[in-house]
C-alpha cells in the first residue's frame, strides 16, 4: 500500500511540472502551483519528498529575487557575455534588418494555423493578367535566345525597345511615377513567363526591379531624388545598375574596400560639400548599358565636417551617380558562364560627388548596409526564385512530353522505373517550387521585408531547380547535351551557377544566413538578450536580463513538454479550418516537427552560443528543418487553391513525403554532430522517442507519379495549369514548342499508333521500313488511307522531335536538318522487299498470298489471347483504347471521326483541290512498290522503272501536293 501511494504522489508531482510547462505558466504562478502539489504529494506519502524538496527548493529560489540573480541570472548573464563574440555596428544591422512573418510562427513551435488559414491568396490584378497576356506574350515572341545566346550575345534592338516602352524596367515603381506599381505575385509571374523564353531576357528586366536602385529610392530617397530618377526609370529612359561586389568583397559584401572620404569640391562649378570616392565593382549585371549607378562604399568624415568630430567613421552608404559623372568608368563586359546578359565593372578614382547624391541625404549616412539587408531582401524573395521555378516547369512539360514520344526496347522511356525515379522528382519538385512562389509571394504582397524568408526562398529555389535540370538532362540524355537551337534544356543547364551564386552565394546563404538571421528575427527573446548581453550599462542591462531569461526558459520547456507528448501521441490537432482527411495528418507533423525544432535550436543556441556561427554544418541542417517547415505548409497551402484532382494529390503527397523526409534526417544528423553528446541524446529522445517516423517516398508512389508525369488534361491538370504560367506554344519549328507539338499530336492518335506498333513488333506486317509496314496494312485493309497518312504524319513529327543540331566543321553555324519521314520523303522509304521475298517463293514453287482478302493483322494483334498493354510484362504500352480499325467500322459517322484527324483545316482542303489528291497519288505511288505480282504479267523491272520515272518526272500537280506546309499535315 505505501508502495503504491508513493508511486502516485511521484505521478502527481511528474503529472504537475508537465502541465506547468505545457501550459507555459509564468515563473511565479507555476512555482506556486508547484508548491502546492508538492505539500499534497508529502500528505499522500511522505517519501514523495524525494524528489518533491529540490522541486521545493528550485521554486523558493525562483520567487525570491535577490536569490535567484545571485545563484542564477548572474553566472549565466557573465558565462554568455563572455561567450558571445563582440557585433560590429554592421552586423548588429544586418541581424535587426527585415521583418518576419509565416516562418516566425514555425520557428516558435506553436503555430498559428488560424491567421494562416486568413493569409490572402495571391491572385493576378486584371491589368496584371492582361500585361502577362500582352505585352509579356509578344516579348516572349520576340525572343530566340539561341540567337541571343551563340550568335548576337545581346538582346536585339527590336526586344531593348519594346522592354523599356512597356514598362517591364519598372514593374515595382509606383503609377504617380509612371511605373506599373505591381504586386509581388505578379512580378514574380511576368518573370517566370520571360524566362521560359529566354533566361537573358529576364535577368534583363529582373535586376531593375530587384537590385536596381529603383526600390532603394522609394523607400529611402528624399523627394528630389525620386522625381529626378523615378520617372525616367519606370520608362527605360534611364537603366540602372548596382555595384556591390568587387574583387575584394563578394559573399563578405561588408568588407568592401571602396571608400567615400568627405570633403569640399567643386560640382557644377560650385564649391560644395561632397565626397571624394574610390571604388571598383565587379559583376555588376546592366553596368555595359546603365546611365546610373547604385554605389555602395563605407563612408568616412575625417575631419569632422559634418558636424560631429567623434565620429569619423559612418560605415557603409549608398548613393545613386550618372555613369556619365566624370571620373566614373563603365568598364568591359563579362561572359558570366555564357550566359550574354549585361555584366561588366565600374571603377572610378578621386571621383567627387556631392552629399545629395547620397540616397536619403546626409541623414541615411550610414545605413546603406540596413538598407541593402531590407530592400534587396525582398528581390532575392522575387527574381530568382521565379526564374528558378519557370526552369523547372519548362523542364516538367518538355521532358514530360520527351519520355512519352521517345521509345526505346519496344515502350516510352517513361515506363521505365529508373526514368521514373528521375520524373516523379521532377514533378514533385516543380509542384513544390510553384507552392513556394505562392506563399513566399503571398507574404511579399503583405508588406514589410521579411529576409529570413527571402533567402529561404533563394537557396531552395535555385537548388530544387539544380536537381530538376539534372534530373531532366540525365532522363532526355543525348537530345539534351548536343548544343543547337533544337535543345530546350542545355541553355537552362549552362545558366544554373549564375542563379546559384548571385545574389548571396547558397553556401553563405544555407549556412550562415536563414538560421543566423532566423533566429534573430524569429526568436521572441534572443536579439532583446543579445542586445542586453553587448550592453555597456551592466546593472541596467542584468534586471532586464532576468526577467527576459526566465521567459526563455519557460518557451524552452513548453516546447520541449509538447514535443515529448506528440512523441507519444502525435502533434496537436489544431489546423486550418479547411483542412480534409488528406492534409490533417501533414498539420499535426507540422505542430510536432515545429515544436521539436523551438526545442533544438534553443538547444543549440543555449549550449554553443557564439560557437553556432562557426558550426556552419549544423546550422546549416537547422536551416533544413525551419525551411522544409515553411516549404511544407506552402505545399499544403497550394493544395488547397488548386484542383484537389487525383492526380495534384499525388504531386503534392510526394513532395510533403520529400519534406518531412528531409526535416527527419536534418534532425538526425544534427543529434548525430551535436559537440554536447549528453544534451543531443536527451532532446533526440524527447523530440523523437520512438525513433524516425518517416520513410522516403515508396517505389509505388514514385511510378504512379511518373505515370502521371506523362500525362496531360483532365488526367493531369497540374500539366495543364503550368501551361498558363510560362510561355507555351505548339510550333514545330519551335525550341520547346517541337517537342510539345509531337506530343500533343501522339495524344491525339495514340491509340491507333499503339495498336499499329504492337502489330509491327510482332512481325505481322512484310517490308523493312516503318513505311513498307504502313503501305502492306494499308493495302490488307488493316487500315484506311487515311490512318496510313496519320501514322506517316505523326512518325515524321516523331523522328524530327527527336533530331539533334549538326553543324559545320567549325561548329559556328547549325545546319538543316533533312527528314526521310515526311509525307513528301516517305514514298523514298519504300523499298521492293516484299516483292522479292514472293518473287523467290514463287522461284521456288513455295505458296504465296493469295489476292483475296488478308486477315486484319492489328484486329488480330487486339483480340489475341496473349496479353497486351499494362498486362504485358513484355512492354509497357498502355491499353489500346476503343479506337476501331476499318474493318470494324459501319457507319457514316465512324467513318468521319476516323478522318477528322488533329486540326484537319477544312478551309484550306476546299480551297486546294490539290490537299486531298496527294493521299491517293501517295497511296498509289506506294501500291507499285508493294504490289504482288501473281501471274507474272507485271515485270518487276518494269515497276521500279516506272515508280523512278514518276517520282523523276511525275506530273507536277503530285509533286505540288506533297509539298505541303507541315502545319496542314496533321
Amino acid at each position: 500500500m505505501a508502495i503504491g501511494l508513493f508511486i502516485l504522489a511521484v505521478i502527481i508531482q511528474l503529472a504537475m511540472v508537465l502541465a506547468i510547462f505545457l501550459l507555459s505558466l509564468s515563473r511565479v504562478t507555476g512555482s506556486s502551483v508547484a508548491l502546492i502539489t508538492v505539500l499534497v504529494a508529502a500528505f499522500i506519502s511522505p517519501w514523495s519528498l524525494i524528489l518533491g524538496l529540490p522541486i521545493a527548493l528550485l521554486c523558493l529560489v525562483l520567487l525570491v529575487t535577490s536569490i535567484r540573480q545571485s545563484l542564477i541570472t548572474k553566472p549565466v548573464y557573465k558565462a554568455l557575455g563572455g561567450a558571445m563574440p563582440s557585433m560590429s555596428d554592421t552586423e548588429r544591422e544586418a541581424l535587426d534588418a527585415g521583418t518576419s512573418w509565416w516562418e516566425k510562427e514555425l520557428f516558435m513551435g506553436a503555430p498559428d494555423w488560424d491567421t494562416f488559414a486568413k493569409y490572402p491568396y495571391p491572385e493576378l490584378s486584371e491589368e496584371e493578367q492582361s500585361f502577362i497576356d500582352n505585352e509579356v506574350e509578344v516579348l516572349c515572341a520576340m525572343l530566340d535566345e539561341w540567337q541571343i545566346h551563340h550568335e548576337d550575345k545581346e538582346l536585339s534592338p527590336q526586344a531593348w525597345k519594346f522592354i523599356k516602352a512597356n514598362g517591364f524596367l519598372g514593374l515595382i515603381i509606383p503609377k504617380e511615377y509612371g511605373g506599373l506599381e505591381f504586386s509581388s505575385y505578379a512580378q514574380s509571374r511576368v518573370m517566370s513567363k520571360i524566362s521560359s523564353r529566354s533566361p537573358t531576357a529576364a535577368v534583363t528586366c529582373m535586376v531593375p526591379n530587384s537590385l536596381g536602385p529603383g526600390e532603394l529610392l522609394m523607400h529611402y530617397g528624399t523627394d528630389e531624388q525620386k522625381q529626378r530618377w523615378l520617372p525616367g526609370l519606370a520608362k527605360g529612359e534611364e537603366v540602372p545598375c548596382f555595384g556591390l561586389t568587387g574583387p575584394e568583397a563578394g559573399s563578405d559584401a561588408g568588407a568592401i574596400p571602396d571608400t567615400g572620404v568627405v570633403c569640399y569640391g567643386r560640382h557644377e562649378g560650385e564649391q560644395v560639400l561632397g565626397l571624394r570616392m574610390n571604388f571598383s565593382k565587379r559583376w555588376i549585371t546592366l553596368a555595359p548599358i546603365a546611365t546610373v549607378v547604385g554605389l555602395a562604399f563605407k563612408m568616412h568624415d575625417p575631419e569632422g565636417l559634418l558636424g560631429n568630430p567623434e565620429k569619423t567613421d559612418y560605415g557603409i552608404t549608398c548613393a545613386l551617380v550618372p555613369a556619365k559623372h566624370k571620373g566614373v568608368i563603365i568598364g568591359p563586359r563579362h561572359n558570366p558562364i555564357g550566359s550574354p546578359f549585361m555584366n561588366g565593372t565600374v571603377d572610378g578614382q578621386d571621383v567627387f560627388i556631392p552629399l545629395d547624391y547620397i540616397i536619403g541625404g546626409v541623414e541615411n549616412a550610414g545605413r546603406g548596409w540596413r538598407m541593402l539587408m531590407e530592400c534587396l531582401g525582398v528581390g532575392r524573395g522575387i527574381s530568382l526564385p521565379a526564374l528558378s521555378t519557370s526552369a523547372s516547369e519548362m523542364s516538367y512539360l518538355s521532358v514530360g512530353a520527351f519520355v512519352r514520344v521517345r521509345e526505346q526496347f519496344k515502350i516510352s522511356v517513361g515506363k521505365f522505373e529508373g526514368v521514373q525515379d528521375a520524373t516523379s522528382r521532377i514533378a514533385s519538385n516543380t509542384y513544390m517550387l510553384e507552392a513556394f512562389r505562392h506563399l513566399v509571394t503571398c507574404g511579399l504582397n503583405q508588406g514589410g521585408t521579411p529576409s529570413v524568408m527571402t533567402a529561404m526562398a533563394k537557396y531552395y529555389a535555385t537548388e530544387t531547380m539544380r536537381s530538376v535540370i539534372n534530373d531532366g538532362m540525365d532522363v532526355v540524355g543525348g537530345r539534351a547535351v548536343q548544343m543547337g537551337p533544337r535543345n530546350f534544356l542545355a541553355i537552362p543547364y549552362q545558366a544554373i551557377p549564375v542563379s546559384i551564386t548571385v545574389e548571396g552565394a547558397n553556401i553563405l546563404t544555407r549556412s550562415l544566413m536563414i538560421f543566423g538571421q532566423g533566429a534573430m528575427r524569429c526568436h521572441p527573446y534572443l536579439f532583446d538578450e543579445l542586445q542586453l548581453l553587448q550592453s555597456e550599462d551592466k546593472e541596467g542591462a542584468l534586471k532586464a536580463f532576468d526577467n527576459l531569461f526566465f521567459k526563455h526558459l519557460g518557451y524552452t520547456f513548453n516546447r520541449g513538454a509538447k514535443a515529448f507528448v506528440a512523441g507519444y501521441v502525435g502533434g496537436s490537432g489544431h489546423a486550418p479550418n479547411f483542412a480534409d482527411n488528406f492534409t490533417l495528418p501533414y498539420y499535426k507533423h507540422i505542430n510536432r516537427l515545429s515544436a521539436s525544432f523551438a526545442l533544438t535550436a534553443d538547444m543549440s543556441l543555449g549550449l554553443l552560443a557564439g560557437d553556432l556561427k562557426r558550426k556552419e554544418m549544423l546550422s546549416g541542417r537547422l536551416a533544413d528543418i525551419h525551411s522544409h517547415l515553411f516549404i511544407a505548409t506552402a505545399i499544403l497551402q497550394f493544395y488547397e487553391y488548386g484542383s484537389k484532382s487525383v492526380a495534384e494529390r499525388l504531386h503534392a503527397e510526394v513532395a510533403l513525403k520529400n519534406s518531412f523526409y528531409t526535416i527527419q534526417e536534418a534532425f538526425f544528423s544534427l543529434f548525430a554532430n551535436f559537440p554536447n553528446r549528453m544534451a543531443a541524446n536527451l532532446v533526440s529522445f524527447v523530440t523523437f522517442p520512438s525513433g524516425r517516423i518517416f520513410a522516403p517516398v515508396s517505389d509505388e508512389l514514385k511510378c504512379q507519379l511518373g505515370d502521371i508525369f506523362m500525362d496531360d488534361f483532365e488526367a493531369n491538370p497540374f500539366r495543364d495549369y503550368l501551361k498558363t504560367m510560362v510561355y507555351y506554344n505548339t510550333e514545330p519549328d519551335d525550341v520547346t514548342g517541337r517537342m510539345e507539338h509531337a506530343y500533343q499530336t501522339l495524344l491525339e492518335v495514340e491509340p491507333l499508333w499503339q495498336k499499329f506498333k504492337k502489330a509491327e513488333h510482332k512481325d505481322s506486317f512484310e517490308g523493312l521500313t516503318f513505311e513498307d509496314h504502313v503501305v502492306y496494312a494499308s493495302q490488307n485493309g488493316d487500315i484506311t488511307e487515311e490512318e496510313a497518312e496519320v501514322l506517316i504524319q505523326y512518325n515524321a513529327l516523331r523522328f524530327d522531335s527527336l533530331l539533334t543540331d549538326v553543324f559545320d566543321k567549325h561548329l559556328s553555324e547549325a545546319q538543316e536538318r533533312d527528314n526521310p519521314h515526311t509525307l513528301e520523303n516517305a514514298v523514298h522509304q519504300l523499298t521492293d522487299y516484299a516483292q522479292l521475298k514472293n518473287e523467290a517463293k514463287g522461284r521456288n514453287n513455295i505458296s504465296v498470298d493469295s489476292d483475296e482478302p488478308t486477315t486484319d493483322k492489328l484486329n488480330d494483334v487486339a483480340h489475341t489471347n496473349e496479353q497486351t498493354g499494362d498486362a504485358n510484362p513484355n512492354h509497357g504500352y498502355e491499353s489500346d483504347g476503343d479506337v476501331k480499325m476499318v474493318s470494324e467500322q459501319d457507319t457514316a459517322k465512324e467513318v468521319r471521326a476516323q478522318t477528322d484527324f488533329e486540326n484537319a483545316h477544312p478551309e484550306l482542303e476546299a480551297l486546294d483541290s490539290r490537299h486531298r489528291d496527294a493521299e491517293s497519288q501517295l497511296n498509289e505511288r506506294m501500291s507499285y512498290n508493294h504490289r504482288l505480282n501473281k501471274d507474272g504479267s507485271v515485270n518487276p523491272n518494269n515497276i521500279q522503272a516506272n515508280s523512278a520515272e514518276q517520282t523523276e518526272h511525275g506530273n507536277p500537280a503530285w509533286k505540288d501536293s506533297l509539298h505541303r506546309d507541315e502545319n496542314d499535315n496533321v
